[in-house]
């Protein structure tokens, strides 16, 4: 057995000499035959390795300067009961941002103070929910939301523990829909405009609400501390602002998620340990530069846990060779997926790669796109890569990385059963999500 690359595969995956490629011990061929495909496969030690990892990282740095940190999952990139218990056990809390999240968190058994819930548009429903589970924290959103936030809490008897979403003008990572932190954008209260430091003022005089602090989240896929650095040290000034008008120190500063992953072979995620160990540098600096203690830390990586953990499992249809304008070659491959189990491509120009884990061939390697099997010409999973110019139907392909937003944002284009989700590990692999059938797609057409 090879190992296959630790940043981009799960960790436990493994390819035999006739390159076959196995997870955990299992051969993916016989997952395919027993699971169906498409699925996604979850390596459930690697899942729950990163899970402790980043706490471990998180919890040491800060130890350093005397701040206590909270690690919560953010659990848009993936959830399901299973994994929100794997990652509890983990020491993980979990961030949840609208009905059906919060719901399998409750269902997982999670306590309402390891629950966290955020949203920009908070239904009654939810706001409810969640103060009758007693959830750790709401992350306010707009102005409106206050009141309504205190309404609720008042009606329930309860006090609601909040903290205000800060659009600080810092934005970092890749695609620009997924850079958060900029003005023109609808997540937040301006620190620049003072629509953050009004939402304190409002929470502070309203005695249904317990102000916990300043939460921001400047974007995702990022590879660099500047952004979070530049976060924190506006936070931190805001908090410093806040503390000398009103005497009021504010104990949380969360500074969210988006630390990035590897996608494509040579690339590197990001090294958690030197970042924690940056961040907390920078907050203990530019505390004693303001004169204030030392806030306790909260954090939401997702994508940097379940990301690398998962990769979806392909059937290979059709394989048609074009030529190009230029004169060129490249193989189309069509596999049983698509759009609907990744939409990142075509969403967000996301790269990706695959490989051939069936069989090992001795045909020379092409240029190739993996395409899906969707009634769109922008269905495209893989836009390039090298594969075996032997590709069949009946091969398998995988495409790695997938574990973040590629089942969480699936869809029933052209009414196609979403894939379910494959655990391997701990004994025999089962489906911690059940593959959907089209009874299950029939069932909601009510005629």
């Amino acid at each position: 057995m090879t190992s296959t690359p630790p940043d981009l595969w799960p960790a436990h995956a493994t390819s035999d000499g006739d390159g076959v490629l196995h997870v955990a011990g299992v051969d993916v061929r016989d997952l395919a035959e027993r699971f169906g495909t498409p699925s996604f496969i979850l390596d459930v030690a690697a899942l729950r390795d990163r899970a402790a990892r980043y706490r471990r990282a998180l919890t040491g740095a800060f130890a350093q300067i005397g701040a206590e940190v909270e690690v919560y999952y953010a659990s848009k990139a993936f959830l399901s009961t299973a994994v929100a218990r794997w990652v509890h056990a983990e020491g993980l809390r979990i961030d949840t941002a609208s009905l059906g999240e919060l719901a399998t968190a409750i269902r997982a058994g999670i306590p309402g103070a390891d629950i966290g819930l955020h949203g920009n548009n908070k239904s009654d429903e939810e706001i409810e929910l969640a103060l009758r589970h007693g959830v750790g924290r709401l992350v306010i959103d707009s102005l409106p939301e206050i009141g309504r936030v205190a309404r609720a809490a008042a009606a329930l008897g309860v006090r609601a523990p909040v903290m205000v979403r800060v659009t600080t003008g810092v934005h970092a990572g890749g695609h620009d829909f997924i850079a958060t932190a900029h003005e023109d954008q609808k997540f937040g209260l301006s620190l620049a405009s003072g629509a953050a430091r009004a939402a304190l003022d409002e929470i502070v005089a309203r005695p249904e609400l317990e102000l916990l602090g300043l939460h921001s989240h400047i974007g995702s896929q990022i590879l660099e501390p500047e952004g979070f650095a530049a976060a924190a040290r506006a936070l931190l000034g805001l908090r410093a602002e806040f503390a000398r008008d009103t005497g009021t120190e504010l104990v949380e500063l969360d500074l969210g998620g988006g630390f990035g992953i590897a996608y494509l072979p040579g690339e590197r995620g990001m090294d958690i340990e030197p970042v924690a160990a940056e961040l907390a540098r920078v907050v203990a600096q530019e505390c004693a530069a303001l004169g204030a203690s030392v806030p306790r830390l909260s954090f939401e990586p997702g994508r940097a846990i379940v990301g690398p953990t998962m990769f979806t499992l392909y059937r290979v249809g059709t394989v048609k060779p074009v030529t190009l304008d230029d004169g060129g070659r490249r193989l189309y491959v069509s596999v049983d997926g698509g759009m609907s189990d990744n939409i990142r491509t075509a969403l967000y120009d996301a790269e990706y790669t695959a490989a051939l884990v069936s069989r090992s061939s001795p045909a020379p390697a092409v240029l190739a796109r993996v395409v899906g099997k969707h009634c769109e010409s922008g269905d495209i999973v893989v836009r390039e890569v090298a594969l075996p110019a032997d590709l069949r139907a009946g091969d398998l392909l995988a495409t790695p990385a997938t574990g973040a937003y590629g089942r969480s944002m699936a869809s029933n284009y052209n009414l196609v059963p979403r894939p379910g989700v494959v655990a391997v590990g701990d004994g025999e692999p089962r489906e911690i999500v059940r593959r959907e059938t089209i009874d299950d797609v029939l069932a909601l057409d009510v005629g």
